[in-house]
């Protein structure tokens, strides 16, 4: 019988066997992604009805239906097949639990739930004590919060930055309280706290912490710059716990002085144990501040230096990669780094004052993005006006300066490959258009809107179902060079830059939250519905006695996919500071999509909605009104059991070749490995394990389509083996 068999290599290929058996569609590495629960939640709608939602996983096939069981007792209406929440016609309050059935098996029961009276859960704070310092009394509020999975039971872990009420700019003068970071249970139960130290200053531009399964064992861990008396969750000092490196000189009236400023003294980048807080690794922070003056920075005092950013990137396609960066104004440097079996390393630097970088000095905003836009599965990252490739190489610099506010999707569905929405501050660097749609990949402007003055915030959703794709808006001023009067005028545009609208919707965030697939308007504390006929927006939910963080920026402690289907809670801080509350919706839809934390761009937007100046996070794919019918994301979900490897390093790279005369395959993989065969259908036909090489057996003598996954310590590789 005659056998043609075409091979589908993972990333980089060998070129005798592209040579030997050709390729027709490249198979990208699975991205590891948190092994989640069914994040199921049930609420009290009113006294005769209970909203119940639950997620689908992106390991769920996209047929996948789901029975639902209250007490143990299936509901009417399952399997449901066309939407991931019910509403449950009870009086009672009984516990609830859903299982999935793939292939026509049901699989194992989700955890349980029981029935809120509301549609929020508040998770008590404990506030750190206030205190006093040369620069007077200060006390604390809940600030920014971040999400991870600390202990592999797969629900979410919240992080809570604590911010002194002398929190300060760069800018500003002034000494300020410690930094504070804690662990909570959703049951409230304080796992850790870690006290960031005098050495590190309080403020917006100071501290981004990030949370992530970093090294994919199915625990988070936590990243960020500490100093010289940083207390981890266990109480272990880092460094020496006496210096002080806060400047005690200089005017505390002028602003631009560097009175409490720490611009001197070593920095370091630990890694914190996500379950316990205690450091586990720490080296010298890169990119380093080095000798702050107008030469290597553009001032004296640290205002440009002291300039913090970071995100989670995708850089090898596979498992996640921490990216620091310090300075955007001026002086522009990113580093990546990895966290692989409990050591920290290196992975590249990228710095505007090499030879061949200065186009991309000033080129950054604060905050950064990240995304694959060139279609080759790993990660790129974006500055603001500027992007660096997934290996830290250039990708563009497109000259249009700084700015406050970043989104970036596929926009626009109708034209290949993402988009970014910006505003900008500078018009001596962006010349014309104050507001730009850009194309993703190269940073060329497809479409402006005009201006002459700092273009301060900006967003982009669907908020309209009259128009395809992402609608975007801003205000823009120009000033008149003789009168010196600026005239500012609002816009609303559609993706391909045609004016809907001089009303324009609230701009600081955004949220799905509703039955339909327009996103909401998120600003303060409250949510709101654009009424696209009339202009104007409706109050959808007033979260009263709870409030946003972050002055003019008005953003919540945390919007995220955290639990129910796929759309968005939100967090707020008690006003009091004695709690925060998880509002969830309670809205049924008849759409079913994936969770939103398994597309791995809007998972790793969640790990830096904390940088700096916080934006809302976007997916990787258009999701709106007319969307495209979802496929199945190309994950792998991490868990505690799927980490049992070879210390030798392993290759990432897996290689499958056939041997047609012997019926049989052949894996390469430097190092031991795991492998399964699953048919088209997702059934396993066969498993095992070898060590750089092994022959398997014939497959099956039946022609047909077969996804072979090798799995080693440094990555996922998924293999498709067609058979004819």
């Amino acid at each position: 019988m005659n056998q043609k068999t075409t091979i589908i290599f993972f990333k980089k290929t060998v070129l005798l066997l592209l040579f030997l058996f050709g390729i027709t569609t490249q198979i990208f590495a699975q991205r590891s992604v948190e092994k989640l629960n069914r994040g199921l939640v049930a609420m009290r709608l009113n006294a005769s009805q209970v909203y119940v939602g639950w997620r689908m996983l992106g390991t769920d096939p996209t047929d996948t239906s789901y029975n639902l069981y209250c007490d143990g007792v299936k509901l009417a209406g399952s399997p449901f097949t066309t939407s991931t929440n019910f509403t449950h016609d009870t009086t009672t309050d009984g516990s609830y639990t859903v299982r999935a059935i793939i292939n026509g098996v049901e699989e194992p029961v989700s955890e349980t739930a029981t029935v809120w009276a509301n549609q929020y859960l508040d998770i008590a704070m404990q506030i750190p004590p206030g205190g006093t310092n040369v620069s007077g009394s200060y006390t604390y509020s809940v600030n920014d919060c971040s999400v991870g999975d600390v202990d592999g039971d797969g629900q979410y872990e919240i992080f809570v930055k604590w911010d002194p009420s002398n929190s300060k700019d760069n800018s500003q003068p002034g000494f300020t309280g410690n930094v504070y970071i804690d662990c909570y249970r959703l049951d409230g139960t304080r796992l850790w706290r870690i006290d960031l130290g005098k050495n590190i200053r309080a403020g917006a531009h100071y501290t981004q912490f990030m949370v992530y399964d970093l090294d994919s064992d199915g625990k988070a861990e936590m990243a960020c710059r500490t100093a010289d008396g940083t207390v981890d969750g266990i109480g272990i000092v880092i460094g020496d716990k006496d210096v002080d490196y806060r400047n005690a000189t200089g005017s505390t009236t002028t602003s631009g002085s560097p009175y409490g400023a720490v611009i001197s003294g070593p920095e370091f980048l630990t890694v914190f144990n996500g379950e316990t807080g205690k450091a586990m690794a720490t080296t010298n922070y890169l990119p380093a501040r080095g000798i702050v003056n107008n030469t290597t920075w553009g001032d004296s005092y640290g205002g440009r230096s002291e300039r913090f950013i970071a995100a989670i990137a995708y850089l090898d396609g596979s498992k996640p990669s921490l990216v620091m960066g310090r300075g955007y104004y001026t002086r522009l440097i990113r580093v990546a780094w990895d966290w692989r079996n409990n050591t920290l390393s290196q992975r590249w630097i990228f710095d505007s004052n090499t030879s061949g970088n200065s186009v991309y000095a000033g080129m950054g905003n604060h905050q950064m993005t990240v995304g694959d836009v060139d279609g080759d599965g790993k990660d790129e990252i974006f500055n603001g006006s500027s992007g660096i490739n997934d290996d830290g190489t250039q990708l563009y610099a497109n000259t249009l300066g700084h700015g406050d506010a970043l989104h970036m999707s596929d926009m626009d569905p109708d034209r290949p490959g993402q988009e970014i929405w910006q505003c900008l501050e500078e018009p001596a660097k962006y010349k014309t258009n104050g507001l730009v749609f850009l194309d993703a990949k190269t940073g060329a402007t497809l479409w402006g809107l005009p201006a002459n003055t700092d273009v301060g915030r900006c967003n982009a959703a669907d908020i309209d179902p009259r128009y395809k794709g992402y609608e975007c808006f801003g205000s823009a001023g120009v000033k008149d060079p003789v009168s010196g009067v600026t005239t500012t005028t609002n816009y609303l545009m559609d993706c391909k830059g045609n004016l809907i609208s001089n009303a324009k919707p609230s701009q600081n965030f955004s949220i799905w939250w509703d039955a339909d697939l327009n996103r909401e308007l998120l600003d303060d504390n409250h949510i709101d519905k654009w009424n696209y006929l009339a202009g104007n927006s409706s109050r959808l939910l007033t979260a009263t006695g709870y409030s946003s963080n972050n002055t003019t920026k008005a953003t919540p402690s945390l919007s995220a996919d955290l639990f129910g289907d796929w759309r968005e809670e939100v967090i707020f801080r008690k006003t009091d500071n004695t709690a925060i509350r998880i509002y969830t919706t309670n809205i049924p839809t008849t759409n079913k999509l994936y969770t939103l934390m398994h597309d791995t761009q809007y998972r790793v937007a969640i790990a830096w909605q904390n940088s700096a100046y916080n934006q809302p996070p976007h997916p990787s794919y258009y999701l709106g009104v007319d969307m495209a019918a979802q496929t199945q994301p190309n994950v792998i979900a991490t868990s505690l059991s799927t980490n049992e490897f070879s210390n030798k390093e392993p290759s990432a790279n897996a290689i499958l070749y056939p041997n047609p005369t012997s019926q049989t395959f052949t894996i390469m993989a430097e190092g031991k490995f795991t492998y399964s065969i699953h048919n088209i259908l997702g059934q396993e036909l066969g498993s095992g394990k070898g060590e750089n090489q092994l022959e398997v057996g014939q497959i099956s003598a039946a022609s047909g389509v077969f996804i072979i996954t090798v799995k080693s310590e440094k990555g996922t590789s998924s293999i498709k083996l067609i058979k004819e």
